[in-house]
């Protein structure tokens, strides 16, 4: 079993303007603990995770996979770049953190060089201003205020997600049942030509909560 990343050096400070790890955390770390094996066989060489908040998913990969990937995280909260930062030197994680929009600031650069995709997106339906006006404050509400069906963050980002993605790379994605996850498979089979799977499924109060791989169709892979 793969030790959940020490993140005692964070401080209840910093969860004031940080997504604090809970349930969805916990569920994709599970997931990539459940692929373990299929992740070291690729030998991937770039990891990715879009909204790093506090650094705690991809410090976690990173004792997965070892030293020899470049793991890049990207926030648009920049206290959470600096937790993200932080959580991976206590770690022994050697990782990036980039304050920025989805991949928008490395999108040219990793054009279909990513091997493994991580988000855990702002789920949580919500009126749809609140959403942008999440966004636009670059502060904690953004890691959760979703807009309507809370799709309006993740939506932006599922259409540039097969263009970061290497031939043989594969996204994780958090969702909720609200969110219409059968539509969003379906959507990035015919729009983008991404099988999924559900890797791992859990009912956190409320919540139903659901990991999503998606890797190319073997037909649409470039040769």
């Amino acid at each position: 079993m793969i030790p959940t990343p020490d993140l005692s050096h964070l401080t209840a400070k910093d969860y004031d303007t940080v997504y604090e790890p809970a349930e969805d955390t916990f569920l994709l770390l599970d997931a990539l603990e459940a692929d373990e094996q299929q992740l070291k066989s690729l030998h991937p060489t770039i990891s990715l995770e879009i909204g790093s908040g506090s650094g705690c998913v991809t410090s976690f990969i990173g004792k997965i996979l070892g030293p020899s990937v470049l793991y890049l995280c990207t926030d648009i909260n920049p206290h959470a770049c600096r937790c993200t930062l932080s959580t991976g030197a206590q770690n022994d994680v050697a990782l990036d953190a980039i304050n920025g929009s989805f991949a928008n600031p490395l999108s040219a650069r990793l054009k279909h060089a990513v091997d493994i995709v991580l988000f855990n997106p702002p789920y949580v339906p919500t009126v749809p201003y609140e959403a942008s006006a999440a966004q636009g404050a670059r502060g904690i509400e953004g890691a959760w205020a979703g807009g309507l069906d809370g799709m309006s963050v993740t939506d932006v980002f599922l259409e540039c997600v097969e263009e970061l993605i290497s031939d043989r790379g594969r996204f994780y994605l958090v969702a909720v049942a609200e969110n219409n996850i059968p539509e969003i498979r379906e959507r990035m089979r015919t729009r983008h030509g991404l099988q999924s799977e559900i890797v791992l499924s859990r009912r956190a109060g409320r919540e139903r909560l659901s990991v999503l791989k998606f890797v190319r169709d073997p037909s649409m892979v470039r040769t």
